[in-house]
């Protein structure tokens, strides 16, 4: 190894991340894509995905767009593409989710359902879809779960995203054991990021700074931090990683953000 950055390099392998038509998953496309991968991306909406998909034939990688509704799309439907197109799988980043916040005694257990589904039903289906494909290779695969600060910090409003957040974080630590060796599965905990869900926020002032002045950096995180740490857990530079969960946070200890509810009367 002439350089510890090669360690970072992605160069022949083929990722899939889901969720990547904007935001988090748009940045890790773009930043696997500058580290040499070939990326399969799938999101609701296509012209999303195309403008993704063009910053990534930028920098002289391919990539594949599978517009889909993954919450009730065929778990096969992104590995298949992957395999026709480019013959291979090596990293899958589950990074489609969310749920709206709303207060706990308005949440029903349709609510509670739909968002299990969408953040870990989802996430799960897809994985043992990769797994046979992601063993094949000599140096086995990565799979990385995006949850979130919530997961781990309570607010009140997340009760439904929290708790399913907080589901993909054990579930996380669950299928590293199931599939070690040959496979790795860490999670990326994100807080409050600068991201299209977040642009109200992030355009208020007040609001804004009020998040800040929670958060020990005292600022709003960036995508491509988000990116970055994916790199690290999808590349070499991560390989002695499995079963964790890397907190991108801005050192919170506490939430940042709640939704202005009254307490019970």
């Amino acid at each position: 190894m002439s350089s510890i950055l090669e360690l970072f390099r992605l160069d022949g392998k083929v990722a899939i991340i889901t969720g990547a038509g904007r935001g988090l998953g748009a940045a890790i496309a773009r930043g696997f894509a500058d580290a040499g991968a070939d990326v399969v991306i799938s999101a609701r909406t296509a012209d999303d995905l195309d403008s993704v998909a063009e910053s990534v034939r930028a920098t002289g990688r391919r990539a594949v767009t599978v517009p889909a509704d993954l919450s009730t799309a065929e778990p096969n439907l992104l590995v298949d593409a992957a395999v026709s197109e480019f013959g291979r799988l090596d990293i899958l980043v589950n990074n489609v989710g969310g749920a709206f916040p709303k207060p706990l005694m308005e949440t029903r257990g349709k609510d509670l359902d739909r968002a299990f589904n969408f953040n870990v039903t989802v996430a799960h289906n897809i994985l043992v879809a990769a797994v046979p494909e992601l063993v094949k290779n000599d140096a086995g695969g990565s799979i990385i779960n995006i949850t979130s600060a919530v997961g781990r910090l309570p607010g009140r409003g997340f009760g439904m995203y929290g708790t399913a957040k907080a589901a993909l974080a054990h579930y996380t630590r669950l299928a590293a054991l199931d599939l070690n060796p040959r496979i790795r599965v860490n999670a990326i905990a994100p807080g409050a990021i600068v991201t299209s869900a977040l642009e109200v926020v992030a355009a208020d002032d007040t609001m804004r700074g009020a998040i800040e002045a929670r958060t020990p950096l005292q600022r709003l995180g960036r995508p491509e931090e988000v990116a970055a740490t994916a790199l690290f857990l999808a590349s070499d530079a991560g390989a002695y990683l499995t079963g964790k969960i890397l907190e991108v946070d801005g050192g919170l200890l506490a939430p940042n953000f709640e939704m202005p509810l009254p307490d019970l009367q």
